[in-house]
């Protein structure tokens, strides 16, 4: 489990990133690179990180799911995911 603060961090650059959006479009847009060099640096959507939404794990994201291996697997096999189920053959 990821520790508070790089949750929070990550959670700040998430915020930052939407908050600035349209003006780093627009920039874009407008070929001002000068003007998005003065933008803060977590704005930048390539700073976020894909982490499971509960506990923070970086590794074995699964996108579809928004979380991590571990706790897909657990929330499955308990039934917590509608349409997940174990695959028996």
């Amino acid at each position: 489990m990821a520790k508070e603060s790089v949750k929070a961090r990550q959670r700040k650059r998430e915020h930052m990133v939407a908050q600035y959006a349209e003006k780093r479009a627009a920039l874009k847009a407008a070929g001002d690179y000068a003007g998005l060099d003065k933008l803060p640096k977590n704005a930048s959507p390539v700073r976020l990180k894909n982490r499971c939404q509960l506990t923070g794990r970086p590794r074995g994201y699964m996108r579809q799911f928004a979380m991590c291996r571990g706790i897909f697997r657990d929330m499955a096999l308990g039934g917590m995911i509608p349409g997940v189920r174990k695959a028996s053959w």
